[in-house]
């Protein structure tokens, strides 16, 4: 006699930050995980760029979440961004970059990123913060130019480099995707962020 298994399942429908890919790195691109935080995944829509070995790595953004002036030094940012103490920030390039010195992860809402010296730049809700090259008082710069943008979602796993979909054409919804600057999208003319 046989039996019946039934299983309850949920449908689970993932919404895609990327609408249409024209074009991409064919066989994909291996992202540098020593610079992401375990656990923090690695977003659809996310910015890469290559470095002079081929290596990919995150063009790291944070949203502004509490407007902050031109002498501020905290910033409060939204959860599940990947800087680190020690990574270069800016809000703008050609402006000030200075080195990440505390992050504070304690409230359940956002976080806190200390920075050494004010950016000097007022910085409204809904700003980004961007990883720069180095310390800078006015020629900061993308630390890795734009290149490309993750095609999909991916789990960050310690001592795991990730491979992953590098779309260089190609259309994504802006609100699915992690923060982009104006600065990052105009970076990106054959990306539309829509």
């Amino acid at each position: 006699m046989g039996f019946m298994r039934y299983q309850r399942k949920q449908d689970e429908r993932v919404a895609h930050a990327c609408i249409n890919n024209l074009a991409d790195i064919p066989n994909g691109v291996t992202v540098v995980v020593a610079d992401l935080i375990p656990g923090v995944p690695l977003r659809e829509g996310a910015v890469i760029a290559p470095d002079e070995a081929g290596f990919y790595h995150l063009l790291k953004t944070a949203a502004v979440v509490e407007a902050a002036t031109t002498t501020a030094t905290e910033y409060k940012v939204e959860k599940g961004h990947h800087f680190k103490v020690g990574d270069f920030v800016m809000f703008k390039t050609g402006a000030k970059s200075y080195a990440i010195t505390a992050i504070d992860t304690t409230s359940p809402i956002f976080d806190k990123i200390t920075v050494g010296t004010t950016l000097g730049a007022a910085i409204p809700v809904g700003g980004t913060l961007m990883l720069a090259k180095g310390e800078s008082a006015t020629v900061s710069a993308f630390k890795y130019p734009p290149f490309a943008a993750c095609g999909d979602s991916y789990p960050v796993e310690a001592l795991t480099n990730t491979p992953v979909a590098a779309i260089t054409f190609g259309q994504f919804r802006a609100a699915l995707c992690p923060p982009l600057s104006d600065e990052i999208k105009a970076a990106l003319p054959t990306l539309k962020f829509i």
